[in-house]
This record gives C-alpha cells, sequence and structure tokens, in this order.
C-alpha cells in the first residue's frame, strides 16, 4: 500500500446539532482544533452554537430546509474556512452525495468512503457483500432482482419458501422504520403495503425484502474502526436490547451473554465485514444473537453510533479523538492485541427522551427546572439545559446517561443511583421507566432480549409522573401534616396538634413508591 501523507485538520464545521455536537465540539476543542456550529431557527440558543468558536445560521427549524440541505453546509464551510466536516450520526451522517459534494470542495469528511456507504447503506447490498465476505446473515430472500420485491404476491411466494414468521424490511432503512413483523400468511398483503409506504416515507425509496424472524434474539453490535493504512480491528461489543417500536434505549458493554470466544468470532466476522468495503472510520455492524449462540448479520452503520460512550468508558479511549487521527491520515494508535487487553470493566448508557413515559411518544415543551446527576464515573452527554425548549422539529432526546462500574452489578447500581438524582420538569421524561428497568429481576440478571419492553410493560409503565407525581406527593405531605396527633404535652393541655411537615426524606419515599 502507498504511503499515505498526513493532512492535518485545522477547523472543523460539525454538520449537526444536541449532544452529538456538543461532544464532538469538545474533542476538536481539547485537540486545539477551532469549531463552527451550523444552526436552525430552531436552535439560535443550542449549547452547541454557545460554545462552538463560530456559528453559522442555515435556514428553518425544519431540517430539510436546514441541517438535510448539502449546499448550506458547504456555504457554510466556505464561509468560515472549515476545512473537516464531522457529520455526527443522523443527518448527511450516511449520505454518500454529501462526502462525495465534501470530498469535491476539498473538504475532509470525517466519515467513510462514499463508496464504502453506498455498498452498505442499502441492506440488500450489503447483505450480498457481506455474505461473499464469510459473515453469516439472517435467512432471507432480497427479491427477484435482488432489490425489493415488486408485490405482496412475489413476497408471500417467498416468504413461504423461509417460513413464517417474517419480517418485512426497508432496503434503504434502519431504525425500525418500514419494518412488520409478519406471523402468518394472511397478514402479509397488508403489511407489505405498509412497510412499503413508510419506506418511502422516511427514505424516498419503497423498496422492501425478507428475513427470517429470529424468536427472542438479543441485537448485539460491534464497534469497528479502520484506518487508511489498512488496518482494521473491533473494539468489542454492546448489547442494545431493550428497544421500544425498534429503537433503542437502554445500551450495555460487554453484553452480559457474550462469552469471549464469542466476543472473538463475533468481532472477526465484523471486521471481515468491513475489510470488504475497505472500511475507513468507525463503523458499527449489527447483529442478531439466537438463544442457540447462533449469530447473524444485520446491517452496517457507517457513523459513529448514539451508544459509543459505554464502549468508549470501558476501553478508556476517545473514539471521536480515533476519528480525527484517521481522517487526517495518521494511523490507528493501538492494534487488535492491545485493545483486548485494556478493555475493563462494565458501562450502561440509558438514553434519556422528552417523551410520555405511558405510549413512548415525543413530549416537547421547555424545560422548567434541570438537576443532572453527578460523582465517579458518571457521563451525561447532553444538549439541553433548564430553560430550554425540547422543539417538535427533531429527536426529543435530552441526554445520554453513562455510567461505568467494575463489574455489571456495580455499574447497575451506580446507575441506579444515578436516576434517582435526576431531575426533570416541565416536560414529560422516561427517566421513570428507567428506573423501574434497573430495578427489573429480569434486567438485574442479564436476561433479556428485544421483546424485554413489550413482555414486561405493566412492571415498567410508570404509575405517576411529572404533574401528576407531584401532586400525589404535595397531596400526601399536606395530609399528614393536618392529620391530628394526641399528645400529653403540658404546652398544649393535651390537645390535638398538628404534625411536623414530613422532612425531605420521606417525601422521596413516597415518591419512589408513587412511581
Amino acid at each position: 500500500m502507498a504511503a499515505v501523507p498526513v493532512k492535518p485538520i485545522k477547523k472543523v464545521l460539525v454538520a449537526n446539532r444536541g449532544e452529538i455536537a456538543v461532544r464532538v465540539m469538545r474533542t476538536c476543542q481539547e485537540r486545539g482544533l477551532a469549531v463552527v456550529a451550523v444552526y436552525s431557527d430552531a436552535d439560535r440558543l443550542a449549547p452547541h452554537v454557545q460554545i462552538a468558536d463560530e456559528a453559522v445560521h442555515i435556514g428553518p427549524s425544519a431540517s430539510a430546509q436546514s441541517y438535510l440541505v448539502i449546499e448550506k453546509i458547504l456555504a457554510a464551510c466556505k464561509q468560515t474556512g472549515a476545512d473537516a466536516v464531522h457529520p455526527g450520526y443522523g443527518f448527511l451522517s450516511e449520505n454518500e452525495d454529501f462526502a462525495d459534494a465534501c470530498a469535491a470542495a476539498g473538504i475532509t469528511f470525517i466519515g467513510p468512503s462514499a463508496d464504502a456507504m453506498r455498498k452498505m447503506g442499502s441492506k440488500t447490498e450489503a447483505r450480498k457483500t457481506v455474505t461473499a465476505a464469510g459473515t453469516p446473515v439472517v435467512p432471507g430472500d432480497n427479491g427477484p432482482s435482488g432489490n425489493g420485491f415488486p408485490s405482496a404476491e412475489a413476497a408471500l411466494v417467498a416468504a413461504r419458501q423461509i417460513g413464517f414468521p417474517v419480517l418485512l424490511k426497508a432496503a434503504a432503512g434502519g431504525g425500525g422504520k418500514g419494518m412488520r413483523l409478519v406471523a402468518a400468511e394472511a397478514d402479509l398483503p397488508a403489511a407489505f403495503d405498509g412497510a412499503r409506504r413508510e419506506a418511502m416515507a422516511a427514505f424516498g425509496d419503497d423498496a422492501v425484502y425478507l428475513e427470517k424472524a429470529i424468536q427472542r434474539p438479543r441485537h448485539i453490535e460491534i464497534q469497528v474502526f479502520g484506518d487508511q493504512h489498512g488496518n482494521l480491528v473491533h473494539l468489542g461489543e454492546r448489547d442494545c436490547s431493550i428497544q421500544r417500536r425498534h429503537q433503542k434505549v437502554i445500551e450495555e458493554a460487554p453484553s452480559p451473554v457474550v462469552s469471549p470466544e464469542l466476543r472473538a468470532k463475533m468481532g472477526a466476522a465484523a471486521v471481515a465485514a468491513a475489510r470488504a468495503v475497505a472500511y475507513v472510520g468507525a463503523g458499527t455492524c449489527e447483529f442478531l444473537l439466537g438463544a442457540d449462540g447462533g449469530f447473524y448479520f444485520l446491517e452496517m452503520n457507517t457513523r459513529l453510533q448514539v451508544e459509543h460512550p459505554v464502549t468508549e468508558m470501558i476501553y478508556g479511549l476517545d473514539l471521536v479523538a480515533w476519528q480525527l487521527d484517521v481522517a487526517e491520515g495518521r494511523p490507528m494508535p493501538l492494534t487488535q492485541e492491545q485493545l483486548d487487553a485494556r478493555r475493563r470493566g462494565h458501562a450502561v448508557e440509558c438514553r434519556v427522551y422528552a417523551e410520555d413515559p405511558v405510549k413512548f411518544l415525543p413530549s416537547p415543551g421547555r424545560i422548567t427546572h434541570l438537576r443532572v446527576p453527578d460523582g465517579p464515573y458518571i457521563r451525561n452527554d447532553s444538549g439541553c439545559y433548564e430553560g430550554a425548549e425540547i422543539p417538535v422539529h427533531y429527536d426529543p432526546m435530552i441526554s445520554k446517561l453513562v455510567v461505568w462500574g467494575e463489574t455489571r452489578a456495580a455499574a447497575v447500581q451506580r446507575m441506579r443511583r444515578a436516576l434517582d438524582e435526576y431531575q426533570v420538569r416541565g416536560i414529560e421524561t422516561n427517566l421513570a421507566f428507567h428506573r423501574r428497568c434497573f430495578r427489573h429481576a429480569a434486567f438485574i440478571e442479564g436476561d433479556y432480549d428485544t421483546g424485554f419492553i413489550g413482555r414486561n410493560t405493566a412492571e415498567l409503565t410508570p404509575r405517576a409522573e411529572g404533574a401528576e407525581l407531584d401532586a400525589a406527593i404535595i397531596a400526601a405531605a399536606l395530609n399528614v401534616a393536618m392529620a391530628p396527633k394526641a399528645t400529653a404535652s403540658s404546652s398544649t393541655n393535651g390537645a390535638a396538634v398538628a404534625a411536623p411537615m414530613p422532612h425531605s426524606s420521606e417525601i422521596s419515599g413516597w415518591r419512589n413508591q408513587l412511581r
């Protein structure tokens, strides 16, 4: 391989918002790099705008008119003299046209090549690529042309051969969009039409394909990293099985069910898949893990993942710093053997959302009170603050709460304490859900799969939260305070007196009982 010249980066434009923009900017600034923020109308007061060295307004609140407009991002680079772009995740992070446009403009794209994105961006193409590389895939059918089924009738013929239950999945997307579980033949036509409509609305492509539905699987992903010198490594696994509507809510590393031997096998399979597309930068291969230990490739995310902090915590690394090194043409600083030797402890992450805690639907509004947890081995990646408005236009994440412990039990206990400290007022959140999950016997034992929330909805759903919970606590406190209690004190002549207001510890206890 020819020598790769080092091309130092001087100024990075972060083409994103929220917690990931803040997280990327902090690493850049620690390296002495200037950072540029872009922002929409809704984000004019956002933290990523405040901490950047420069900020450029790129349009209305709707992402289709701001964060997703390639020309506006490139114009902001030209205006500020930014010589590199970090896309974060979401928005343009996996858009091969954006990567090509950056290259054409002489701007370093901090991510994989457009060619690698194209090969892994389509799930049907990705299945072909990794199968040729020897990576196991879920039994399925990509359709007669290899790029989706033209009709429900054609899909039904293939589904009979695969065997029910099957999954209909969007060829161009992820995040559960365009996905339908089909248990029986009679359900397939309606599910096919629904999957195609949703796929078209989400990705502009209505192609869908079929996969065998693996019963009670775990969702395991492998973090991979490649450089321009041909080196490729993996940084172990993350267990992302706690999901609602096919979207992750809690992640942990390492997985409580992955042995060292299985980790080595899955890591080798992920590296082989990445090598098949000459992958450079941070990427993630996602797998389904069956109860029998069999694992199957699902897709590759050609970007940094939301849940990358749990990997950083157990390896003691900054993956954004690695992204910058690789983008500049430098080799990765550690080998596979060195990475394996430094893995230590356990980390868990909770995605804290502004959402209805029962229906898991977005709950935008203003944060009137915010208290975030603190203490040893606690990390809270956030793009919010007290007084901030959670807009309707974007993902309603408030923060990613991450903790580390020497053991899984220690990490779970630390997360319980951190969640109990976390306070948000003014909007609904899923904090009560997280508190219940981390006290659920099956989760504590690590005995869960992707259907965990669905099977335990009643136990995980809060009875009271937010304003409802506060009203219940106030009522309880007043009831105790006003209840007469007899006393023989001479100062009251034996008359009934009101009890003192409850201590804060009592109020905290009521709060936990009502959740």
